[in-house]
């Protein structure tokens, strides 16, 4: 059997008798292009995403960045500095421009160390259930 499957029981529906709600097949989740959102505040109009690296980047558009990439059993090179402008990332990707040459690069978040911008970033805090939210501003 594949590790990967997993099975999902459906409700039997007897002939001629009609489903109760909620017995039939699952409802799909309504996801926005990048995944379920929530509702956020987003500086670019719309809702919002949660705090995903993609989703800080992409609210980053534009902006000059470093990026601190490590490439796993890779002889040639191991660790990689590359300076760049955020021209926007996906769950798995992250696609920097270079302001001189125009050209434009795709790395994989998996390599990804971490980002260093010069300024201020743009990052919009996830909402938090209003239990959570108060038990973080009580001393």
């Amino acid at each position: 059997m594949n590790p990967m499957y997993h099975p999902v029981a459906m409700p039997m529906q007897m002939p001629g008798m009609p489903m109760a709600p909620g017995m039939g097949y699952p409802q799909q989740q309504q996801d926005g292009p990048m995944g379920p959102t929530t509702d956020i505040p987003n500086p670019i109009g719309g809702p919002g995403e949660e705090s995903y690296i993609e989703n800080i980047l992409r609210f980053n558009h534009g902006k000059i960045a470093t990026i601190y990439l490590t490439f796993e059993n890779n002889s040639q090179w191991n660790a990689k500095v590359v300076r760049g402008r955020i021209e926007t990332a996906g769950r798995d990707h992250i696609i920097i421009s270079d302001p001189q040459t125009g050209k434009r690069y795709v790395f994989q978040m998996i390599n990804l160390d971490w980002i260093e911008f010069d300024g201020p970033i743009v990052y919009i805090a996830p909402k938090l259930p209003a239990s959570v939210q108060g038990q973080l501003t009580q001393g």
